[in-house]
């Protein structure tokens, strides 16, 4: 009987060797597995799976973002409401915002803003902040003015791109804005408006617009950032993967910031059901706000 347990001990060590020097002797002759790719550098290379028209990226699609900068580009915390008030432990909503409660609040938000801070002159920050102590009534999106560019891109509302081979077209849900991007450049634009002339170009597959000619009227959020009406804007759409595209912009505007700066987000692919866009022509809903008062018996205010 110990004989037998002994022989069968002594086979399974042998089996085991066995076993262990087949294994050893696949593992020299199967090749080896690749490392996992590392993301391919900003602006290079092709993004997996993003779809393509006449060689470049194709940007046709819904897109929104997903995050709090049309609150303030800059990091803020949560507030009570966008106007505040002096009160007898601290600030407190304005008057004209007190019964909107919870909903007029301002939720916390991260900013997109490279490095935090808008480098502002003095001045020029002292005006920022008198803008946002005054929002209700300078904020251009109160009075459903067009938001302008980078504005328009990290709204609530999504937007929409149409491209063809040599074209392209955003429709904003907001307003009902639009900007045409224009291939060919064809000089300085003729007026100032709202929504600036964009003037396109590839970086491999990164798809650079120069946005100049816009007034001096929009703002980059509901805290009174703002612009002069010498702002340049440089974007620049690099697609991330089929779902998502890295949106950098960087703005020049020497009457107002001591430097250029750039703010940087990601923007999301609507995929499903919500594949659209829907109507937000929001001027019909301010005409009691600009025109009311011409009324012949006015409303109380």
């Amino acid at each position: 009987m110990k004989t037998n347990i002994w022989t069968a001990a002594l086979a399974g060590l042998i089996g085991l060797s066995m076993t262990s020097s087949a294994l050893a002797a696949d593992a020299k002759a199967a090749p080896a597995k690749a490392a996992p790719a590392k993301p391919a550098a900003k602006g290079s290379g092709k993004a997996t799976g993003f779809p393509r028209i006449a060689g470049h990226p194709d940007f046709s699609g819904v897109w929104s973002s997903v995050n709090r900068a049309n609150y303030n580009i800059e990091p803020h915390p949560a507030s009570a409401a966008i106007q505040m008030r002096p009160g007898p432990l601290g600030p407190v909503p304005g008057k004209d915002v007190l019964r909107l409660g919870a909903t007029g609040s301002i939720p916390e938000g991260l900013g997109i803003v490279e490095g935090g801070q808008i480098p502002y002159k003095p001045e020029a920050r002292k005006q920022q902040q008198d803008n946002k102590a005054n929002s209700l009534d300078r904020d251009p999106e109160v009075k459903c003015y067009l938001p302008g560019v980078p504005r328009a891109n990290y709204m609530d509302h999504p937007f929409e791109i149409f491209q063809s081979d040599n074209s392209m077209l955003i429709s904003y849900e907001y307003a009902a804005a639009v900007r045409n991007i224009l291939f060919k450049d064809p000089g300085p634009a003729p007026t100032d408006s709202w929504m600036g002339q964009s003037v396109a170009k590839w970086e491999g597959d990164t798809l650079v617009v120069t946005v100049t000619g816009m007034l001096d009227r929009t703002w980059f959020d509901r805290s009174g950032n703002f612009h002069s009406d010498q702002m340049k804007v440089v974007e620049r759409w690099t697609p991330i993967d089929a779902t998502h595209v890295r949106y950098e912009a960087e703005i020049t505007d020497p009457e107002t910031f001591t430097r250029p700066w750039k703010m940087r987000f990601t923007l999301y692919k609507h995929v499903g059901e919500d594949d659209r866009l829907l109507q937000f022509k929001c001027v019909e809903f301010v005409e009691e706000l600009l025109f009311g008062t011409l009324r012949k018996n006015p409303l109380p205010r």
